[in-house]
């Protein structure tokens, strides 16, 4: 059955919310759970320079998911080899060069925050917490698509539930130290360069998740489902910076931003289930990152000998990239992975992926639309 036949029997959730669910799942993991992204990106400019930063981001996404969920819908594009010989030609392989690049970072980063949150909540071995997630993402990309989309859909409301929890305790612990730190803040220096820098390497989840776009019926489809999914993956974001606010100066140094926040609560339960709902994001986004691997490989299979990968080679494929990816957090570190690595692939990805999409991507959707328009002229 074709993509065009699944999405005539998709439902409102995954036309509408599954891309952007999927989307937020990316970005949480890879780009705030810990505070440490947010820390490094919007906190340098102050309370209100950050949350200008913020907007700008989210405007950003809202705008680059629905160019890129629109052109994969048109194209019929559903893994990032399909999708960038549509829009690069040739050039596609520049692309997937980097983004090979981007998956072992943001894979490390996500076995380096596992590893220090093991650590910090339960005295272990930090390398013990990123072999735990390393095994939990490979169950979970094992089976393929439903798997994957079965995990979005039931993480999404316990990752909201908790962030919302938190941000009630936190106004009742400390709401006052939040409102003194704003009354006195300026807007900071570098807010909009820091809104663009975390937007173009975290917009990058709106490839990882193409394979999910498969239910997208219409252009209108893609469009809306791409608007919603800034404004699903900031909105925790923006109230877990407020809430990092009440220790603004000093919060920004510390690895586990998070961690200082939940230990000022002292409400061990709650500790407990944000820790495990920082675990559920990252898992969210190293399956994304890994499945959007296997989908690929799947893809050129399927092609030239009509049969795709199985369930033991989509295990290998996985299995193969996280020790690399264990091996390279282990070595370096959450800090040094962020700060190192993030600012230069988000030049990277402006330069490969949102330039041309925005540019080129938006022509041939135009010509696409008309060849479309023409043809239904004709019959």
């Amino acid at each position: 059955m074709d993509a065009g036949a699944e999405g005539t029997k998709a439902s409102f959730f995954q036309r509408f919310l599954l891309p952007g669910f999927a989307f937020k799942g990316f970005v949480i993991g890879g780009g705030y759970a810990t505070g440490r992204e947010l820390a490094e990106f919007f906190l340098v400019s102050g309370p209100w320079g950050g949350l200008a930063g913020m907007v700008l981001a989210m405007a950003l996404w809202s705008l680059i998911c629905a160019a890129t969920f629109a052109f994969a819908q048109a194209f019929q594009a559903f893994d990032y080899r399909s999708f960038f010989a549509a829009l690069l030609g040739r050039g596609w392989v520049v692309f997937e060069i980097a983004y090979v690049l981007f998956i072992i970072l943001v894979v490390a980063v996500f076995g380096a925050a596992a590893g220090e949150i093991g650590a910090a909540m339960f005295d272990i071995p930090v390398v013990a917490g990123s072999i735990a997630l390393a095994l939990a993402i490979i169950a979970a990309t094992a089976l393929g698509n439903a798997s994957v989309e079965r995990l979005f859909k039931f993480a999404t409301p316990f990752i909201y539930l908790v962030y919302v929890i938190f941000m009630v305790l936190a106004f009742t612990s400390f709401g006052e130290r939040i409102a003194g730190h704003f009354a006195v803040a300026g807007s900071g220096d570098g807010w909009a360069l820091g809104g663009l820098t975390y937007a173009s390497y975290n917009v990058v989840g709106a490839v990882v998740i193409l394979p999910l776009l498969r239910h997208l019926t219409s252009r209108r489809d893609a469009v809306i489902a791409g608007l919603v999914a800034g404004p699903l993956a900031m909105w925790p974001a923006i109230m877990f910076f407020i809430c990092m606010i009440a220790f603004f100066p000093g919060i920004e140094t510390e690895t586990l931003p998070s961690n200082v926040m939940l230990e000022r609560l002292n409400s061990p339960l709650f500790q407990l289930a944000f820790q495990l709902m920082i675990f559920t994001a990252l898992l969210e986004s190293g399956v994304g990152a890994i499945h959007s691997i296997n989908e690929r490989i799947d893809h050129v299979l399927v092609a030239r000998r009509d049969a795709g990968l199985g369930t033991g080679a989509r295990i290998g494929i996985a299995a193969l990239i996280l020790v690399g990816c264990i091996f390279v957090a282990d070595r370096f570190g959450l800090i040094a992975l962020i700060a190192s690595g993030y600012t230069a692939l988000a030049y990277i990805f402006i330069t490969v992926y949102i330039l041309p999409l925005m540019t080129l991507g938006i022509v041939k959707l135009y010509r696409a639309q008309r060849l479309s328009s023409s043809s239904v002229a004709a019959d």
